[in-house]
């Protein structure tokens, strides 16, 4: 299927194969490493032992299985997506129930895998009557000896993936011939860690100078004006003014649902604290957020810029000194902190706000290995905390340290912006017992209640600080409660409720116009004021040039609703189109104009591009 498109050349297939033969040892090397190990420890005396005999067959019959299993895996991945084993197969491992389904639906599972187990038995039979065995069995080597040898083949297993990566078999012209000659297990990994989907490879691209061009169009503000020219969208933005700059503490929300509140329906009474201040303070209404995940959100409301295939960019390699919201209140003279009520080691999350300038505040009870930053961190103390589950403390404990940490902010003299992390509304649902009138661990709707309830008793101890005054506090999800609907991607499970409290300009406001979680901070910078440079893909939802869209993605699937039409992006340069009709939460397929499609393109093409060669960065 794929032999037509390679165009290879005879050194084409001579490089191939050199470069095929250094992953497929790699491969071999990794796999063996553990029982590379043993034998290394084994004791002389014990080599012609049972015990010894079982360890090895069941080493080999694992390897073996592994071996086939990824090789006849790795046939069905190249026929659907012509590519070794990348994120989506990474993927296929979060979403398990789907994939063995689909897989059982598609195929003959029971003969496959007894075709697989009977090919390793046969294997192991043939080398049997080889006797291949009667030396690792019989033989004794001397300690020295296999020090040499296992010493020699570990050190080449460590050394192998810090000179030749899996990005090496990339640096050709020719997709099939990078593609070919990797290894699938070796990739599968390489995927795993770097968390993303090369979004040139399998996503619908423009040319590249088209897709900046577009971008920037749609960036284009009355106040703003470029910085550069061609491939970039660093921009001068200038609010009329004098600029406002209160301490501004944000919380995000896990697992916020706009559908929650009383103003977007909700009749259980269920957020009484977030209905009444949704009533007083700016509002927004039709505000979606960009992913699924906690990470999702974040990257959203640092970078303010649309999600990639893969995982969130906080989890990534090379995501140090990023031009993030924080980098713009750093420029301001602000303090910064990232709160968390759990263990910050999680989801890479303290290594990214770290590296990018905030210190950490969290409950502190596992440490990463490798982290690289090099701000201050603070852990929440057991005498501190009244109630913790899996997660992490109550969200209570959470914000009796915000208040702590923005007591000792406010005697340095200088703002602050605290980015505050909560998990009480998250399974296992459970939280201090008699706060609210619903029993702990009953499920969801009294986590809600619960969150609902800290959320006030944060804002009556939060009045009577001293800087209350010239603090300005945001509400927001991270994500929605649910993100299953009947569509792949269901706009309605991705629409959560935005509240800023305290500004002076604006007390009582609806902001009604379609947006996304990435244009949270241009408009408040608008709202205060503020002239600033920014990279940023938000844009200030006030400006009289905005245009209502929303950006949203899963894994996989990057999605972009201009008004009512709805682009769906997929792996295979697939496009997908259809008009939403948001009342009835439907999505119908239709065809849309190129103009629409184009400026999707543009906006997940020139994220990825800024990313991966340091157009992010400060």
């Amino acid at each position: 299927m794929s032999l037509p498109k390679t165009h290879f050349g005879v050194l084409s297939i001579i490089e191939l194969y050199i470069q095929g033969f250094i992953y497929d040892v790699a491969v071999a090397l990794f796999l063996g490493t553990l029982f590379n190990i043993y034998l290394l420890l084994l004791p002389s005396r014990w080599t012609s032992t049972r015990a010894h005999s079982a360890i090895t067959y069941i080493c080999l019959f694992i390897l073996l299985l592994i071996s086939f299993f990824s090789f006849f895996a790795e046939i069905t991945f190249w026929q659907e997506f012509e590519s070794r084993f990348n994120f989506i197969a990474v993927d296929y491992l979060v979403y398990t129930y789907e994939v063995v389904n689909n897989i059982n639906e598609s195929y003959p599972l029971p003969l496959l895998i007894g075709g697989v187990l009977f090919l390793v038995l046969l294997v192991m039979w043939f080398l049997s009557r080889k006797k291949v065995f009667v030396s690792a069995f019989h033989g004794q080597m001397l300690f020295r000896k296999r020090l040499l040898i296992s010493g020699g083949l570990l050190l080449i297993t460590v050394l192998i993936p810090l000179i030749w990566s899996n990005s090496s078999a990339e640096r050709g012209n020719n997709r099939y011939q990078n593609e070919l000659s990797k290894a699938g297990i070796y990739s599968f990994f390489a995927a795993f860690k770097s968390n993303e989907l090369n979004y040139n490879d399998f996503y619908s691209l423009l040319n590249k100078d088209q897709a900046y061009r577009l971008i920037r169009s749609e960036l284009k503000e009355s106040n703003s004006r470029f910085l550069k020219e061609n491939n970039s969208i660093k921009r001068q933005i200038f609010n009329a003014g004098p600029a406002y700059k209160p301490n501004v503490i944000m919380i995000t929300v896990e697992s916020l649902s706009a559908d929650f509140l009383k103003h977007f329906g909700n009749t259980q009474k269920l957020m009484p604290v977030l209905d009444s201040l949704a009533d007083q303070n700016v509002l927004f209404t039709n505000m979606y957020a960009t992913g699924t995940r906690t990470v999702r959100g974040m990257e959203a409301l640092t970078l303010s810029a649309p999600p990639t295939p893969g995982s969130s960019i906080v989890r990534r390699q090379h995501n140090q000194n990023l031009a993030t919201v924080g980098h713009i209140f750093e420029q301001a003279g602000y303090q910064r902190t990232f709160y968390y009520g759990g263990d910050g080691y999680f989801d890479n999350m303290n290594e990214y706000f770290g590296s990018n300038g905030f210190d950490i505040t969290d409950r502190g009870r596992s440490i990463k290995m490798g982290d690289t930053y090099h701000t201050k961190r603070s852990i929440i103390t057991n005498n501190q905390v009244h109630f913790e589950n899996a997660w992490g403390i109550s969200d209570e404990d959470l914000y009796d340290a915000v208040l702590r940490g923005s007591d000792q902010q406010y005697k340095e003299g200088k703002p602050f912006y605290n980015f505050v992390m909560t998990t009480s509304n998250h399974r296992p649902f459970t939280y201090p017992s008699g706060e609210i009138g619903i029993p702990s661990g009953s499920g969801r709707e009294g986590a809600v209640r619960y969150t609902d309830y800290a959320i006030g008793q944060f804002l009556k101890h939060l009045q009577l600080r001293q800087w209350f005054k010239n603090t300005v506090v945001i509400i927001i999800a991270d994500h929605c409660a649910s993100s299953a609907g009947k569509n792949e991607i269901d706009i309605n499970k991705y629409h959560i409720p935005c509240i800023i409290l305290n500004l002076p300009q604006a007390r009582k406001k609806v902001i009604s116009k379609m947006c996304s979680q990435i244009d949270l901070y241009p408009t408040l910078f608008g709202l205060m004021g503020w002239t600033y440079q920014s990279n940023l893909f938000g844009k200030n939802v006030l400006d009289t040039t905005y245009q209502p869209r929303a950006i949203f993605g899963t894994y996989q699937k990057l999605a972009y609703l201009h008004d009512d039409s709805l682009v769906i992006l997929g792996p295979q340069q697939k496009t997908e189109t259809f008009l939403y009709h948001k009342v009835k939460n439907e999505q119908i397929p239709t065809h849309l104009s190129q103009g629409i499609i184009n400026r999707a393109i543009a906006n997940y093409q020139t994220a990825y591009d800024l990313f991966k060669n340091g157009g992010m960065h400060q």
